[in-house]
């Protein structure tokens, strides 16, 4: 386990955004359902989508990874996914369904991943429940063996949840009749997986919004398919930017994907310039608070809150940052009140007193995002930064060494 150090740095220039993992762990995940060859191009090369290429070869399947394509061959012969691959990564779980309506059966392991307060599988497995999946949790694994399925079925999501509705999906499409979800995530993600499953043959419409409805059909075949851009990685080094006093390009994305991060950072001083497939970022000469809402898309995603929040830090005035999706996403507020943050908490809003300048310190990274944060508080305090865990940012941003040097960044990993 080693760590990044960071010093202060002003970055500047353009980076190139990497495909979206939030897209590929769920594509890979469905391409399951297809006996024939499929390849993804625009794939990241990160330790979260290694693992999902693990778990296809446990499933049976044939994995070839090169320069960011995968090509994916054979068939499903194993419907049982081993507790130390699940256990990596909260993603691991949506093969569950994909299998179980291939081989009739399957057993996965309850799942791992970023420990961001309470993310329970409850919506996944009702949603099976009601796709004709019978359900049987034992000794920490969860089996899933269909039974029968109603021609239409309309699943009720409690919450926007964005893996439940990929899951169902994706479980859906090869099961007869007509599946419909309610409250379904309208993220972009979501959309990219609907276009992938209705390339390989699905007939699936309504994504973006929040009724999904799924026509089952026999078959699927292979295809070739371009994942989108990250924009949780574009809104990282956009605010990375802005954050450190500097400007540049971010290149390779979407901008209507994060039309919230760019009114905020609008209102707070800084200058946006939106292209068709780019974004321009300066940071402003003072920066101003904001106050900030964290929901479901289309509104500020949860997984930028902890970035934003370190930009603010050195706003002038005060910020409220209110977390709607993951109650609990607040584990980086101790680790920046190291690095002189004034920070405190109360019932769900984060409430940011600007401070003049943060300073150095040794921190501690806790998941992927508030690790991602660190990172940018490390090249906005003052001196050196060591961010522990370095395993959190392996797993979701590409080249992230090589994208900060690039844009002046001085920055090191050291392994251990």
């Amino acid at each position: 386990m080693g760590y990044f150090l960071v010093k202060k740095s002003t970055l500047e220039g353009t980076v190139k955004i990497s495909g979206a993992k939030n897209s590929a762990l769920p594509i890979l995940a469905a391409s399951l359902l297809t006996d024939e060859q499929v390849v993804l191009k625009n794939i990241p090369d990160l330790a979260d989508v290694q693992t999902m290429f693990c778990i296809l070869r446990e499933a049976g399947k044939k994995v070839v990874f090169e320069n960011n394509t995968v090509t994916i061959s054979g068939q499903v012969k194993n419907g049982e996914i081993s507790y130390e691959l699940v256990r990596r990564m909260r993603a691991s779980f949506n093969v569950l369904g994909p299998l179980a309506s291939v081989l009739g059966s399957a057993k996965v392991a309850l799942p791992g991943g970023c420990a961001i307060g309470v993310r329970p599988v409850d919506f996944h497995i009702k949603g099976l429940e009601r796709l004709g999946f019978v359900i049987e949790i034992e000794h920490g694994e969860i089996c899933a063996k269909f039974e029968k399925k109603e021609r239409e079925v309309t699943y009720f999501l409690p919450f926007p949840s964005v893996g439940a509705t990929e899951h169902i999906m994706t479980t859906a499409v090869l099961l007869n009749g007509i599946t419909i979800i309610e409250n379904a995530a309208m993220e972009p993600e979501i959309v990219d997986l609907q276009d992938f499953l209705n390339k390989m043959g699905g007939k699936v419409k309504g994504a973006g919004s929040n009724r999904i409805e799924i026509e089952g059909v026999s078959s699927l075949k292979g295809v070739e398919y371009t994942i989108i851009p990250d924009r949780i990685e574009a809104g990282t080094y956009a605010i990375a930017l802005a954050a450190t006093g500097g400007s540049g390009f971010v290149e390779n994305i979407v901008p209507e994907h994060l039309e919230t991060l760019w009114e905020i950072l609008k209102q707070t001083g800084t200058t946006v310039k939106k292209f068709k497939d780019k974004i321009f970022i300066k940071a402003p000469e003072k920066k101003y608070s904001a106050k900030i809402n964290v929901l479901p898309y289309p509104g500020f995603p949860t997984d930028l809150q902890p970035q934003i929040m370190v930009y603010l830090s050195t706003a002038s005035g005060v910020s409220t940052i209110t977390e709607n999706v993951f109650k609990n996403r607040f584990l980086h507020v101790d680790e920046l009140r190291r690095m002189g943050a004034d920070i405190y908490l109360s019932d769900g809003t984060a409430i940011i007193n600007g401070v003049k300048s943060l300073s150095g310190a040794k921190v501690e990274g806790t998941d992927l995002r508030a690790s991602a944060a660190l990172l940018i508080a490390g090249f906005m305090a003052n001196g050196y930064t060591e961010i522990h865990n370095d395993f959190h940012i392996l797993r979701g941003y590409e080249r992230v060494v090589d994208k900060f040097r690039k844009l002046n960044g001085i920055i090191e990993h050291v392994e251990r």
